[in-house]
């Protein structure tokens, strides 16, 4: 063989072998044909659909792992700024359960625009939310199948582990602004079934936010999916079933409303307000913000009424109950539900040594709970790892010392929880409650069955003591019940 043919040869090999792509790059090059074509995805600047569905209600349903309360969803739109990453959804929806601010339609319009994310009230007011809550609407715009493919194209682009499960292949993709998912696409059609990005949760830690695609169809010569399924964890938290879809068409204005635009970058929760008031001996209401608790005084103990939020409010609640009565040892926190605005705090009690005290349908879920991984944001227990102490209620328990009387009741047949329970001093006439009787709330559902359940239990009750709102007389509490 001569030289000239020789070298002639080794081009060839060596154009060939650099044309080969990766096989992580060949999973989103294939998938990208599929769609319609590297080049004509690249070009796309907007994206606008519209649509019906449901949105769960994760975190407060009846219990831990129920599922059927939802919201229907109309009027969906979500406009979109592929180019810029940025986002504006309006819909309204319609609750299927006796829900605390009334079963009426309410319109939403959130959206996210550079940093910013943003609410707008229907009164036209817009109020910029947390920074964690703007990352997670930043990671949602890329649960497309366009979005997500181009941010896998990007030049900066990281692709990773391929592989194979079942009838899908895979591929993790860090995009070049940091943000990290795992694609999967049909391994016949090649078009994108799923794609996944990590977040954290409060209540659940690191949890999977998952969004499958499926029943495509042609959209000005681009492959789009007309049905989209998410799931937080393993929760199902939206459906979407679009009626119309557009491609570079007028999006309107997608710019972050300018009172949210100049408000400043929230954080994370705000630092704690913990004010005193005490109601009974040995009784103190901890309230200053939205979501109260209450410290009850034994003889040789402290017991904490309610764990809410997050570490932040239930931290300072209970270096407040220390501080109210440093001579004696706060042993437990008992939980009046598990909706998740009022369990946020135990993963901190837990912390911090004490027993939990709650309904026995929450246990399992609690006991999970307690081991879930907190990687991507360190809770407390994270940090200061302690075994879980629980204690179930069923239907009463009452503690009693020679200081102290405390009953603690289940809250039968409430359309808010099946997991409620509500806490009843006899001496001092007080009940403690929560999400059951809101004082100054304007709307009221669960009122009614609250009454029921103190006449079953045959309380004598003069003032209600709420975990969210100031107490009331129970003269007062009466007076919204006939209007239920």
């Amino acid at each position: 063989m001569n030289t000239t043919r020789c070298a002639a040869l080794l081009i060839v090999a060596v154009t060939v072998s650099c044309a080969r792509s990766s096989p992580e790059q060949q999973i989103v090059n294939d998938a990208a044909a599929a769609l319609g074509g590297r080049e004509r995805i690249l070009a796309i600047k907007t994206l606008a659909i519209e649509g019906e569905g449901m949105n769960g209600n994760l975190g407060q349903d009846m219990t831990p792992e129920a599922t059927s309360q939802l919201f229907t969803l109309a009027a969906y739109r979500r406009d979109l700024d592929v180019a810029r990453g940025r986002v504006r959804v309006e819909q309204t929806r319609t609750p299927n359960f006796a829900y605390f601010q009334g079963n009426q339609p309410q319109k939403q319009v959130l959206g996210f625009d550079g940093a910013v994310g943003y609410n707008v009230s229907p009164n036209g007011t817009a109020t910029r939310v947390s920074t964690a809550v703007a990352n997670d609407r930043r990671a949602e715009i890329y649960h497309h199948p366009i979005t997500v493919i181009r941010a896998a194209l990007g030049p900066s682009a990281t692709l990773s582990n391929p592989h194979a499960l079942g009838n899908e292949r895979i591929v993790d993709i860090e995009a070049e602004n940091g943000l990290k998912f795992t694609l999967a696409v049909d391994a016949t059609t090649r078009l994108p079934t799923r794609v996944v990005s990590m977040t954290d949760n409060v209540n659940l830690g690191d949890v999977a936010i998952e969004t499958r695609f499926d029943e495509y169809q042609n959209v000005s010569g681009v492959q789009l999916p007309a049905h989209l399924t998410t799931t937080t964890d393993k929760y199902k938290t939206a459906e979407l079933r679009l009626t119309k879809q557009s491609i570079d068409g007028d999006v309107g204005d997608l710019d972050a409303p300018a009172e949210a635009r100049s408000a400043p970058a929230v954080a994370g929760p705000p630092p704690a307000n913990v004010t005193v008031e005490e109601v009974g001996k040995g009784i103190w209401f901890l309230a200053g913000q939205s979501h109260h608790s209450v410290l009850v005084e034994f003889a040789d103990h402290l017991s904490l009424i309610e764990a809410p939020q997050n570490d932040v409010r239930t931290l300072a609640v209970i270096a407040k109950a220390r501080e109210l009565r440093p001579d004696k040892p706060l042993t437990s926190v008992i939980n009046t539900h598990h909706h998740f605005d009022h369990s946020g705090g135990l993963r901190a009690a837990v912390s911090e040594g004490l027993t939990v005290v709650t309904q026995t349908q929450n246990v399992p879920f609690y006991e999970a709970a307690i081991r879930r991984s907190h990687s991507i944001a360190p809770d407390a227990l994270a940090k200061n790892p302690k075994p879980l102490k629980i204690e179930a209620v069923a239907e009463e328990l009452t503690l009693k010392d020679a200081a102290m009387t405390m009953t603690l009741y289940r809250i039968a047949g409430s359309p808010h929880a099946d997991t409620l329970l509500m806490a009843y001093f006899p001496k001092e006439r007080l009940l403690v409650e929560a999400d059951v009787f809101s004082p100054g709330s304007a709307v009221q559902p669960y009122a009614a069955n609250l009454l029921e359940n103190i006449k079953r239990h045959n309380l004598k009750i003069d003032r209600i003591v709420p975990i969210h709102g100031t107490i009331a007389r129970y003269a007062d509490f009466l007076k919204v019940v006939p209007a239920q």
